[in-house]
């Protein structure tokens, strides 16, 4: 009996046992069910986010509108927008934060370039633009129209693509009706031409020219003989001077140090003359004594010697000219004959000839023509293409001819005699009459015009003369009236004059004499190189 009671307390031990493991297991079941479905909301929640994120940057345009614009009260839907006050903090931030970005000002706006004030020109970076001493101050306006006058000559005239601006805005105005066609075709033609129309007071004024006195520019290398050449580069910064030392030299030109870059030594070969290709990236240059002449490519570094040209019945091949396109090379024969070469491969390609003898020959500045002088006076025009004779007229005055000369815009010719009188003459003339009338003849040279040379802008004719110190005469174009104070008489520098050139923008005027001095002048009107 007692053995069975022992045996019941003993099951009923192991009976509230397991109930108190089950409810225990029932309410760690209980808590975990809870975590799980706490778990479950928190996901529920971030889906629902995403969800709304997604919808906003993928699609759901319809739903976007509606919450912009607020929904309609009969759908039940709550009015309003997304940045109602049931929107979530962080929503209402990020909008905040954008509407910052939209209503932030632009960089490039300065609220003191609206200030009407005058500008201080006594600064030593804004002296170039005064026109006069009394211009102590100007107003921004005005500065800002010198600042786009300066660019406008430094860019040899208005940009293509200011041009194309301008008349994309007239186009658009002439859209609105046909009476504003002729205005907008006036508009366009006066845009295509550059020089007197962009600024009349600023074109080069006659009487007295301002410049000053410079390093010289072979400086840093100076010739114990006569030079020959000098040279501006087409497109860099750099000179050439030439001699009978037989070297070649290139500088850097600034005015104030002229720093030499290069030179090469020709052996026993003066140099008689010395140009750079039309590119820049070659130089040719002639002897005093045979056929041969030399080419030195700078790019390569290659010094090559061209011994003949074949067909090319000379014995001498000393003066030459090259064209401005970079196609052809003009030698100057005997007899009258001219011969025409390509640059590329040196061969001859025609000859042409006239009475007499050859004494000055040029291309025009496009390279379409040839233009030729002759001991007896007379003037020859040749098509470079077809190389048929268009014109032949007598210098009026001239007994032998010594030099030619044709300004880059292609306005005027201007011709030397050996008397000194130098002829200017109208293009246009001298291509349709057989005797045309000078516009001009300038006869401040006494002895022969040995050199006569336009300037870029075709506001300046040099001429001088190889047989009498200082013989170098500066001609303002288009009044025809010779500059008074050049060269100073008072300081002999130039000597014999042999050669003479302009920078590309006529910043720099440069005269090479028989002393081996390339003579450096800065033009203070051309603000440029």
């Amino acid at each position: 009996m007692d053995k069975n009671n022992r045996k019941c307390e003993a099951s009923q031990r192991k009976s509230r046992k397991r109930a108190a493991v089950s409810d225990g297991q029932l309410e760690a079941e209980e808590i975990k069910r809870q975590i799980h479905l706490s778990k479950v909301t928190a996901l529920g929640e971030k889906e629902e986010s995403e969800r709304l994120l997604e919808d906003l940057v993928f699609g759901a345009e319809d739903e976007l509108v509606e919450r912009l614009i607020g929904a309609p009260e009969d759908e039940g839907a709550p009015s309003g927008n997304l940045l109602d006050e049931s929107s979530s903090d962080s929503e209402v931030e990020n909008e905040s934060r954008l509407q910052v970005e939209r209503t932030k000002k632009a960089a490039w706006l300065d609220e003191d370039d609206n200030l009407e004030e005058d500008v201080d020109m006594t600064h030593r970076f804004r002296k170039d633009f005064l026109k006069s001493d009394i211009e102590k101050k100007l107003p921004k306006q005005m500065v800002q129209q010198r600042l786009r006058e300066q660019f406008q000559r430094a860019m040899g005239g208005t940009p293509s693509w200011a041009e194309k601006g301008v008349k994309k805005k007239n186009r658009r105005k002439g859209q609105k009706g046909d009476s504003d066609d002729d205005d907008d075709d006036e508009e366009d033609s006066l845009l295509k031409k550059t020089g007197n129309f962009v600024a009349a007071s600023e074109s080069l004024p006659k009487g007295i020219i301002q410049m000053k006195n410079c390093l010289n520019a072979n400086n840093d290398r100076p010739s114990d003989t006569k030079l020959t050449t000098v040279q501006f580069h087409p497109s860099a910064q750099v000179v050439m001077t030439a001699g009978m030392d037989q070297s070649v030299s290139l500088f850097q030109v600034d005015g104030k140090t002229n720093p030499k870059i290069q030179s090469i030594f020709l052996e026993r070969f003066p140099v008689h003359k010395a140009r750079f290709s039309a590119d820049g990236e070659q130089v040719i240059a002639t002897g005093t004594r045979n056929r041969l002449f030399y080419v030195y490519d700078m790019i390569e570094g290659k010094i090559i010697p061209v011994h003949g040209v074949r067909a090319l019945n000379e014995s001498q091949v000393k003066e030459f000219e090259v064209s401005p396109d970079g196609s052809f090379l003009l030698l100057s024969g005997t007899s009258g004959y001219l011969h025409l070469l390509t640059l590329k491969t040196k061969e001859l390609v025609r000859s042409m000839k006239i009475n007499g003898k050859v004494t000055g020959a040029t291309f025009s500045s496009d390279g379409s023509k040839i233009y030729a002088c002759s001991d007896e006076g007379e003037v020859y025009i040749w098509d470079v293409k077809s190389s048929k004779w268009m014109n032949r007229f007598t210098d009026e005055g001239c007994l032998k001819g010594t030099s030619i000369a044709v300004s880059r815009n292609g306005q005027y010719l201007a011709c030397g005699s050996n008397s000194g009188v130098v002829n200017i003459y109208s293009h246009d003339a001298c291509l349709q009459e057989s005797t045309p009338k000078p516009l001009k003849a300038i006869m401040n040279l006494v002895t022969s015009a040995s050199s006569l040379l336009f300037n870029p802008t075709t506001e300046i004719l040099a001429m001088a003369s190889n047989v009498v110190d200082e013989a170098v005469k500066l001609v303002h174009i288009p009044s025809f009236s010779v500059f008074s104070n050049f060269p100073v008489f008072r300081r002999k520098t130039i000597f014999l004059p042999q050669c003479m050139d302009f920078s590309p923008r006529s910043g720099f005027f440069s005269v090479a004499n028989n002393k081996g001095k390339a003579l450096l002048y800065r033009l203070k009107h051309y603000t440029d190189f």
